[in-house]
């Protein structure tokens, strides 16, 4: 064991505390374990004591001179991808210098462990591959689920987040099987770095039922099940199995669900969102950090328009899971602002391959897809993405289709001419796959788009004046949504708690941001804003009667609760060993 788990349950706060116990290590053995390992950062009387002697260059270097080293050796690398390979070395050598790596260069490395590399790095996890990570549980266990997780070699009172997929569609790049692993090692990354959750208390999960993709299956250097997907009756009976497997053992860990098929993803979030501490980052997550951004449009362009913030007609462009999912939590909007649930779903339309989304077009409509199909489009069907926008008159569109240059000249000319400040989010992942550019929105929208998209652009200078490229990166939300839920051991993770931690986040820009014309705060304030959303959804949870803490988080005022989140996030260093 790399570490020791302490849990005080009588001190004030209840948190857990990994230390070193250096006793246990002999020689090279704490050079191979990612948490232990200091590296060149070992000092003279550790490596007298720990049997280091003569194992290392002679030189004792401080993390700052090791992050000097790994600038330099990122800076040798060419392209993104070959950045990524030294970063995911980096993690699996050395853990604290990896995380302190991050926090000084957030803007520039994420989008290197994350969106957008990650997805190529997914394609080739499995060539890739150096040495087991994550949990893997695959339907040949079946019955045997709870033998792999009493396997996973931490103590039953350290893991706190997990993330787990099935790899069936990650990002745009459809199913990938059991190389959707790297995505969920990838978000539980981000966990640490943004809302510092100990790296050690993160679980990433792959549940490998095989796959569709003959492409995936049958290469050769594949790692997955060489097998076909099976019905979604025996998939539901297996998830069931992990889910409850890792309930027993784990009961406090909140469980983010990533990447899952559309009709699986809104399947498993209604079946366990009221039993187990779980939620999904692809609809509530990405909903909650679009809404915000959302919110704060909105305040543009009716200050712009002199229209009330209420009178905002959305179209969703494209009506998968995470554009239903995004739609649904756009409709608090509305009801923020005094309509009723019915009120604030006819604002809201959606469209697929086919065209609007209605009732009456004739073809079966898969179940996610009824919630927003229309009945008010009498006998008219509308295929074209223009002709839509004509009948719709949309004050906002958002892409979620996956389909880049999907909004293309005309189609946001025609955005521009019926609103002064028209609101354009182009949100498909990765960057390849999103409905426009940053520079094509404001180009043909003569610069009056309010823009935030999926994946990171570049700034643009538009005719003199800087203007900044917003990214509605759920990395905003998750990281603070999760750590909440396992500060306060919750016991659910609602709709209102999603939808506080969207409102925390609009709250967070603060007045330079704003000046700036900002919909999103700076990244590199996101332990910030994770410490602002986790004192916001901690204090919804206690109201909502879901913290199982033993009644410490309700007792705290919103200051002392802040204050306290704050203690809980975990910093790489050397000097303190937990």
């Amino acid at each position: 064991m790399s570490y020791k788990a302490q849990a005080n349950l009588e001190a004030k706060q209840d948190s857990v505390h990994y230390s070193i116990d250096t006793h246990e290590y002999g020689g090279a053995a704490c050079l191979r374990d990612v948490f232990t390992n200091k590296g060149t950062g070992f000092t003279k009387e550790e490596r007298q004591k720990m049997g280091l002697r003569g194992l290392l260059p002679p030189s004792v270097q401080t993390m700052e001179q090791q992050l000097a080293r790994v600038e330099h050796q990122i800076a040798t690398k060419p392209s993104s991808f070959g950045k990524h390979i030294t970063l995911m070395n980096m993690r699996q050598r050395n853990e604290r210098l990896f995380y302190a790596y991050i926090l000084k260069h957030m803007r520039s490395t994420l989008p290197l462990v994350y969106t957008p590399v990650v997805g190529e790095s997914c394609q080739k996890f499995s060539k890739m591959f150096r040495r087991p990570e994550g949990m893997t549980i695959t339907l040949e266990d079946k019955g045997s689920v709870a033998e792999c997780v009493a396997n996973w070699p931490r103590p039953p009172d350290t893991p706190r987040i997990a993330v787990i997929t099935d790899g069936s569609r990650i990002l745009g790049l459809g199913d990938l099987g059991w190389n959707g692993l790297g995505i969920c090692i990838g978000k539980l990354s981000l966990y640490v770095a943004g809302a510092g959750v100990h790296p050690q208390s993160t679980v990433p999960i792959v549940v490998d039922v095989g796959t569709d993709s003959d492409e995936v299956r049958d290469d050769p250097l594949y790692l997955g099940l060489q097998r076909k997907r099976p019905s979604t009756e025996e998939l539901v009976e297996f998830v069931d199995e992990v889910m409850e497997a890792l309930n027993n053992k784990y009961p406090n860990l909140i469980i983010q669900f990533e990447d899952w098929s559309s009709e699986h993803a809104f399947l498993f979030l209604e079946r366990y969102q009221n039993k187990y501490p779980m939620f999904n980052d692809d609809i509530q997550g990405t909903g909650a950090v679009i809404l915000a951004g959302f919110i704060n449009a909105a305040r543009m362009s009716s200050a712009a328009s002199g229209n009330d913030l209420a009178d905002q007609r959305i179209l969703m462009v494209g009506s998968g899971s995470a554009a239903i999912g995004v739609a649904k939590q756009l409709m608090s909007f509305f009801e923020i602002h005094g309509m009723s649930k019915e009120e604030a779903r006819s604002r809201i339309w959606t469209t697929d391959t086919k065209g609007l989304v209605t009732l009456n077009r004739g073809d079966n409509l898969p179940e996610h897809k009824k919630y927003f199909a229309r009945k008010d489009n009498g006998e008219q069907q509308y295929k074209e993405l223009l002709d839509i926008i004509d009948y719709v008159k949309p004050t906002v569109i958002f892409g979620l289709s996956t389909v880049a240059g999907t909004f293309n000249e005309p189609v946001l000319r025609k955005m521009a001419e019926l609103n002064k400040r028209p609101i354009i989010f182009p949100l498909s992942n990765p960057t390849s796959k999103s409905e426009c550019t940053f520079e094509e929105a404001l180009k043909y929208t003569d610069g009056r788009a309010i823009f935030a998209a999926g994946s990171p652009f570049d700034d643009v200078d538009f005719k003199g004046t800087k203007r900044f490229a917003e990214q509605g990166n759920n990395f905003y939300i998750f990281p603070g949504l999760g750590l909440a839920g396992a500060l306060s051991k919750a016991k659910h993770m609602t709709d209102s708690v999603i939808t506080q931690s969207a409102l925390a986040l609009a709250d967070s820009t603060n007045e330079e941001e704003t000046k700036e014309g900002r919909l999103y705060p700076k990244l590199e304030r996101v332990r910030e804003i994770s410490n602002c959303i986790a004192t916001k959804c901690i204090q919804t949870i206690n109201k909502e009667g879901l913290a199982r803490d033993g009644g410490f988080t309700a007792k705290l005022s919103e200051e002392e609760l802040h204050k306290w989140v704050g203690e809980q996030m975990w910093v790489p260093s050397y000097e303190n060993d937990e």
